[in-house]
């Protein structure tokens, strides 16, 4: 059995997009959940108000548990890009995150 869920939500002035997916399974004996998320916001830059490169910022974390059977993995990814359109110039700043749960199919949570 496998579930999909699909979100796609934009600000009423198109400068906040937030992209979001959960996948449920069960497969072999195995039960997971993966989540999605990707958002975007968009702002505009005055001339002159670039103050160098965004720094980029990653976070990974594992667990592992053995007696409940149970694998868990997330990962955030957070930055900006400076862009130029129509003579006018944009950062884009972008978090996407990506979180996985794995289990044992039958063991109690």
């Amino acid at each position: 059995m496998r579930d999909l869920l699909f979100k796609n939500l934009v600000s009423q002035n198109r400068r906040r997009k937030v992209i979001a997916s959960i996948e449920t399974s069960d497969q072999q004996g195995v039960h997971s959940v993966i989540q999605r998320h990707f958002i975007y916001i968009i702002k505009d830059i005055k001339a002159g108000q670039r103050n160098g490169a965004i720094q980029p910022y990653a976070y990974i974390r594992k667990e592992r548990n053995n007696g409940r059977q149970e694998e868990k993995f997330y990962c955030k990814i957070k930055g900006g890009v400076f862009t130029v359109y129509k003579d006018k110039v944009f950062l884009v700043r972008f978090m996407h995150s990506l979180k996985i749960h794995l289990s044992t199919v039958g063991v109690l949570h």
